[in-house]
């Protein structure tokens, strides 16, 4: 098992990438000291990449042992077409990925009661246009659903009239009326302040 706190001799940590690629090599073919000289030679490089790469300093030590278990279990698919330590590395880095993908999927506490306020309040609110997209929905949800359908495919999505038509399943004229009946609805909705009711 690898522990976070092995010696690094200093032999090892000058050792060029020929050599770490050389022990990396003889590893793969099940030789237990070529795999220590590896993991000491790179553990160093591993725990400052990884420091570098992750927010977490406290998820550092488990990121470099999860980069080390991880090269160990495919050693056999090293086949030396690039240093040890850029492999090694590329495995650090995926570990790290990896870290942040299962943390973003995993569900997020929250230390307030009314959860339902904070989600509200956390929305973006200053940005333009917003009320008005909030007292527009209010204002089309007043409308019958076959004049809301014509309006919001019309004039909101920007489909032609024939387009809506077919997708209505009624004829031209009838989209045409409804589109009408409920621009003259919104109308007088906004001079009456949003308070009417369509007839």
């Amino acid at each position: 098992m690898i522990t976070p706190a092995l010696p690094i001799s200093r032999d090892t940590t000058a050792s060029s990438d020929e050599s770490v690629t050389d022990w990396a090599l003889a590893a793969r073919h099940g030789d237990s000291a070529a795999v220590e000289h590896l993991v000491r030679a790179l553990h160093r490089d591993v725990l400052r990449y990884v420091a570098h790469l992750c927010a977490d300093p406290q998820a550092v030590d488990d990121l470099a042992q999860d980069t080390f278990l991880r090269a160990l279990g495919s050693l056999h698919r090293f086949e030396g077409r690039s240093s040890a330590r850029t492999w090694l590395l590329s495995i650090a880095r995926r570990a790290v990925i990896d870290s942040y993908r299962r943390a973003a999927a995993r569900p997020r506490l929250s230390d307030t009661a009314d959860w339902q306020l904070a989600v509200e309040m956390a929305q973006p609110q200053g940005l333009p246009g917003f009320d008005d997209g909030v007292a527009l929905l209010d204002l089309l949800a007043v409308l019958p659903d076959e004049r809301r359908e014509a309006f919001l495919l019309t004039q909101l999505l920007g489909l032609p009239y024939e387009e809506a038509a077919e997708r209505s399943n009624c004829p031209v004229g009838t989209v045409r009326s409804r589109v009408a009946r409920a621009r003259a609805t919104l109308v007088d909705l906004l001079a009456e302040g949003g308070a009417a009711h369509t007839p």
